[in-house]
């Protein structure tokens, strides 16, 4: 019972916290100040993404939803490595309990983007949120993600399969690195590259299936390619 206590209590407070600043969609704020208050979900493809704020509202905007919708998935791996490594400190866990708050906080911020409390629970598809997320994990996860996402951008100049063939990326890039890099003597088990990947599988699995209308189109042929509205 103690150590269900110990844990319990701070992964609820990791989850809420991250959760609710994931709550806050930069997107329908942004394009409500620029754009005569309009609401993101009523323009373009009805998403509240950078891609539909970069195509229906303009430059400025996408540049303060970039800013500020990545800085809250990172806010988010920073709340829970800090409550996390309190929690380490506190009962002389190992350390990479640490990440395990870092991956909990990322799920919920991401479920938060998806699914915001603030805005009657239709938000974004939590690409961006999870790219930063990913980043402040392990930058090296990020930068081959990223890479991914670049090359198949580069040849289809189509956001929605450039983002799901970059989510689907993250748990094999996950386990390899925990298998190869982390798990040994001293440092993780092998229990710790199971878990990361379960979190890293939830992450891509949500992403995936926040695109599957996107996904549809790709196989009638009616995907939109990436447009920026110039403002």
């Amino acid at each position: 019972m103690q150590e269900f206590v110990i844990f319990a209590l701070p992964s609820m407070l990791v989850a809420a916290v991250s959760y609710l600043l994931g709550s806050i969609s930069f997107s329908i704020l942004f394009t409500k100040l620029f754009y005569s208050r309009k609401d993101i979900r009523t323009l373009g493809s009805g998403n509240a993404g950078l891609t539909n704020v970069l195509r229906c509202v303009g430059v400025k905007a996408g540049i303060l939803t970039f800013v500020f919708d990545f800085s809250k998935g990172a806010a988010s791996v920073l709340v829970g490595r800090a409550v996390f490594q309190q929690l380490c400190l506190q009962y002389r866990l190992p350390e990479y309990f640490i990440q395990y708050g870092a991956y909990l906080a990322g799920i919920a911020c991401v479920v938060g983007h998806i699914y915001p409390l603030y805005f009657h629970f239709r938000g974004g598809k939590g690409v961006l949120a999870s790219a930063a997320i990913i980043a402040f994990l392990d930058w090296r996860y990020f930068l081959i993600a990223v890479s991914i996402f670049a090359v198949v951008f580069t040849f289809t100049r189509i956001v929605s399969i450039s983002s799901v063939c970059g989510a689907l990326s993250f748990p094999l890039i996950n386990f390899l690195f925990s298998y190869f890099r982390d798990c040994r003597p001293g440092a993780a088990p092998l229990s710790y590259v199971w878990i990361t990947t379960a979190f890293s599988m939830l992450f891509a699995g949500l992403l995936v299936y926040k695109h599957r209308a996107n996904l549809e189109r790709l196989k009638n042929g009616t995907e939109k390619r990436f447009s920026i509205k110039h403002s």
